[in-house]
């Protein structure tokens, strides 16, 4: 079976534009990738759990915010590698300055011996949806588009 991660679209209303907030992966494999690199906050979960309780779990462990609100359903998709991201949207705002993401701990540089800790979230920005399109990770553009046409929908 493929693996599953859930994860939050948040976006916000600026004037006549609207942003989504993207998170870019912490760790020493990502510190130098920005344009196809970033992702909404989301994690993996089992057979059984749920994704919309996985989704809001990790939203707060990657930013360090606790969500409440009605999240609405943008689908799932499987991304390149197989794994199947189910996404949801929520309208709100998240001051980028206070990201407090949890960490990990992997051997860096390989075979030194030596344990590193990271952040698995190191920077969260605001994006309008044409930069997002550049920066987000390809498998995940079609949930920016699928929220452009729930919102255009709310507008009509």
């Amino acid at each position: 079976m493929a693996k599953q991660s859930a994860g939050i679209l948040m976006y916000r209303q600026t004037g006549n534009e609207c942003e989504v907030l993207l998170v870019h992966p912490g760790g020493p494999f990502w510190r130098n990738k920005d344009i196809s690199a970033w992702s909404i906050p989301k994690g993996e979960y089992g057979e059984g759990d749920d994704p919309e309780r996985t989704a809001r779990r990790e939203f707060a462990e990657e930013t360090g915010v606790v969500l409440d609100g009605e999240l609405r359903f943008l689908g799932s998709i499987r991304q390149a590698g197989g794994k199947v991201v189910t996404a949801f949207a929520l309208e709100g705002d998240f001051d980028v300055a206070g990201l407090v993401s949890n960490t990990f701990e992997i051997e860096w540089p390989p075979r030194s011996g030596r344990n590193e800790i990271f952040p698995e979230v190191d920077r969260a920005q605001w994006f309008s949806f044409d930069d997002a399109h550049r920066k987000i990770i390809a498998g995940q553009r079609r949930f920016l588009d699928r929220l452009q046409e729930m919102l255009e929908r709310r507008i009509d």
